[in-house]
C-alpha cells in the first residue's frame, strides 16, 4: 500500500491560485486518485478525481477553478485550484484506490489510502 503525503497548501489572498501536490511512496499507475477537503465542522467532500487513463471526474460546484492531472512518472497528483475564495479555506487531501476498472463514486467511502493533508486558508 502507498502512502501519500501532500503538500502545496498555505495561505493567500481571495483571487490567488495554488497548486496542490500528492506524492505516492509508490507506482500510481494502477491507481485511481482523488482530492478531497474537509472545512472545519463540515464533512468531507469530494472534489476531482481521475483514473488510470486519465479520465476525469469533478464535483459539480468545482468544475472551473479546480484541474486535476497526474503525472505516474513521477508518482505525483496535482491541483491546481484558480481564484481561490474564503469558502475554500479547508484542509486538503489526497486519496487513492486500485482501479479495477469499474466507477468509483467521488465520496469518502471509496477510497482506502488517504494523506494527512495540507491546509489552504484564503483571506479576503
Amino acid at each position: 500500500q502507498v502512502r501519500l503525503v501532500e503538500s502545496g497548501g498555505g495561505s493567500v489572498q481571495d483571487g490567488g491560485s495554488l497548486r496542490l501536490s500528492c506524492a505516492a511512496s509508490g507506482s500510481t499507475n494502477s491507481l485511481c486518485m482523488a482530492w478531497f477537503r474537509q472545512a472545519p465542522g463540515k464533512d468531507r467532500e469530494g472534489l476531482a478525481q481521475i483514473d488510470t487513463d486519465g479520465n476525469t471526474n469533478y464535483a459539480a460546484p468545482m468544475e472551473g477553478r479546480f484541474t486535476i492531472s497526474r503525472d505516474n512518472g513521477m508518482n505525483t497528483l496535482y491541483l491546481q485550484i484558480n481564484d481561490l475564495k474564503p469558502e475554500d479555506t479547508a484542509m486538503y487531501y489526497c486519496a487513492a484506490e486500485e482501479d479495477y476498472g469499474g466507477t468509483l463514486d467521488l465520496v469518502e467511502y471509496e477510497y482506502h489510502t488517504w494523506g494527512q493533508g495540507t491546509r489552504v486558508t484564503v483571506s479576503s
